[in-house]
């Protein structure tokens, strides 16, 4: 079987919080063996990398631009796509679980891309859905970096 791709989403432009949250969950992935994907770009997704770098792990950015002068410098392996936003659906077609931290409107996009495709998504403290004003639990919600690895792993076994 190969190694569990999960994907790390959330905004570009992260709180403290949110990219110190990131960077430990990108450690973890990379300690569980799993393969890291993201945006390629900054906040949360470099600070995934990072983590996932720090521990020797693979990480992949898929990027909006022609480029990849843009993309974070802890990543493994970049893809430049000259897609721009539409780049979000082939981040979460490459992982087998997502896991939304914090984010903002692209960071919305995949986690609907995600549930669309059937993947498990895990928040950490991310987008609460409703539907009609009455809430949808299709996000697992989790508190820390250690559940949502969890979370993801156990969804993709």
């Amino acid at each position: 079987m190969t190694a569990p791709h999960v994907a790390v989403c959330g905004s570009g432009e992260a709180t403290e919080q949110e990219e110190a949250w990131a960077e430990e969950v990108g450690r973890l992935i990379a300690e569980a063996g799993g393969v890291l994907v993201c945006g390629g770009l900054g906040g949360v997704m470099e600070a995934a990398a990072r983590g996932c770098e720090a521990a020797g792990g693979l990480s992949i950015g898929i990027l909006p631009g022609e480029r990849r002068d843009a993309a974070s410098p802890h990543l493994t392996a970049s893809i430049p796509t000259g897609l721009g936003e539409a780049r979000n659906a082939l981040v979460v077609r490459a992982a087998d679980a997502v896991i939304a931290v914090g984010g903002e409107f692209g960071t919305l996009s995949e986690i609907a891309f995600a549930l669309k495709l059937g993947k498990p998504v895990i928040g950490l403290h991310t987008w609460e859905l409703a539907k009609g004003g009455s809430p949808v639990h299709t996000i697992v919600r989790t508190e820390t970096p250690q559940e949502a690895v969890r979370a993801a792993l156990d969804a993709i076994a």
